[in-house]
């Protein structure tokens, strides 16, 4: 079996939790996650605890038993907490702002980047070169922010770029001129 999906899921008080056949739900104070399990796995609701078991100890199965186990603490986790992701703006010239359902870059190409917030995905700027993101949904709010981020991915050289919070980018010494 494995190690990840052996743990048992704690339930906070604030959450709900349904399962009818292979669909489970989800409910919290962020919002409401549905899924749906593998006919291979099982589910079980014991004392404001979750348990995911294995049905047959196939190689697939077993493979899909830690990764279901950790899909499902994350919804717990996102619909009682969210989650939350930091991106600076490093270069000059470059701010974000947020208009209507719009998140604007200016990122230094002859226009702004226009990108549609999913729904579900709250973003704030701070000074205009943080952005702050949070979601219920970790997969949605990863997703949006590497799209962000591929707008202008950091670079080696200069340092310029997206930079995700605490991530150092490694610089490199670039032209010596001549000898």
């Amino acid at each position: 079996m494995s190690r990840i999906g052996k743990l048992p899921i704690k339930i906070p008080a604030n959450v709900d939790i349904t399962c009818s056949g292979p669909d489970i739900t989800v409910k919290g104070k962020f919002g409401i996650l549905r899924n749906t399990i593998p006919d291979v796995l099982g589910i079980e609701q014991i004392d404001g605890t979750l348990i995911i078991s294995l049905k047959n100890k196939t190689r697939t199965s077993r493979a899909l038993h830690g990764l279901y186990r950790t899909l499902i603490n994350n919804m717990v986790t996102g619909v009682s907490e969210q989650f939350q992701l930091t991106l600076n703006l490093q270069g000059v010239g470059y701010r974000a702002s947020v208009q209507d359902k719009y998140i604007i870059l200016n990122l230094g190409y002859s226009h702004p980047v226009k990108m549609l917030i999913p729904e579900g995905v709250s973003v704030e700027v701070v000074q205009n070169t943080t952005i702050n993101l949070k979601a219920c949904d970790k997969e949605v709010l990863g997703l949006f922010a590497s799209n962000i981020r591929s707008w202008r991915p950091p670079e080696p050289y200069k340092g310029k770029g997206i930079l995700y919070k605490g991530e150092i980018v490694k610089r490199k010494a670039g032209k010596s001129g001549k000898k």
